[in-house]
């Protein structure tokens, strides 16, 4: 500790007992009281908690470990859009395959003769009859 936070800790603990002094006896002691229930329960987290949480109880790490934690939720998150969006698309071009195929099988099984696949008009119905 520096001499800088050494004298602003005296300040402040002259100001904190002055305030305190002018408290009346029952709020005193309600603040007695949840001070002790505050540090006994202080107590006993450090025992139920993980060993990286204590490594990071000290100087800020929580803050820096939940940020990380919140761009994985948001990289893990964006990484499912994407491979679900993927896979809709790849199922989306096998299905078309599978149409273009079946349309194939069909014209050429069919009886036409080769002139009528070749002109105009026919291409024409085609496309409007795979509309509806």
């Amino acid at each position: 500790m520096t001499d800088r936070d050494a004298e602003f800790a005296s300040r402040l603990t002259r100001h904190l007992d002055r305030g305190a002094a002018a408290l009346r006896p029952g709020a005193a002691y309600r603040l007695q009281q949840a001070r002790a229930l505050a540090l006994a329960a202080a107590a006993v987290e450090p025992a139920h908690a993980p060993a990286h949480e204590l490594a990071l109880a000290g100087g800020g790490g929580r803050e820096r470990h939940s940020g990380r934690k919140g761009v994985l939720r948001w990289l893990t998150v964006a990484l499912l859009l994407t491979g679900t969006a993927f896979g809709w698309q790849q199922w989306h071009a096998v299905q078309q395959v599978r149409e273009f195929a079946e349309i194939d099988a069909q014209l050429l099984a069919s009886d036409l003769p080769i002139d009528a696949y070749l002109d105009r008009g026919f291409q024409n119905w085609l496309k409007t009859s795979l509309e509806h």
